[in-house]
């Protein structure tokens, strides 16, 4: 699904029109990328949870030539299932 099909299913759930709909997607994908710059978790109990973790440098190996790289530290953004989505899932 698309971001312009994301917002198209809640215009039609929701019964707004596809602009104030498109409005809503897009301030609530702000909010959470806010929210995880901040160093903030985002918890939707029944959909799942969003976070930013640390991962720490490390030496890797280019597959294609085996020389080693050297990868800097990073945050990088996580999302775990909650139990609600994980069996509508299945």
């Amino acid at each position: 699904m698309t971001k312009t099909e994301l917002v198209a299913a809640v215009a039609g759930k929701t019964g707004l029109t596809k602009k104030d709909a498109e409005k809503a997607v897009k301030a609530t994908f702000e909010a959470v990328t806010e929210a995880l710059v901040n160093g903030e978790k985002v918890q939707v109990v029944g959909f799942g949870s969003f976070e930013a973790k640390h991962r720490d440098a490390r030496t890797a190996l280019n597959p294609f030539t085996g020389e080693k790289i050297e990868v800097k530290e990073t945050r990088v953004p996580k999302f775990t299932a909650g139990k609600a989505l994980k069996e509508a899932v299945k």
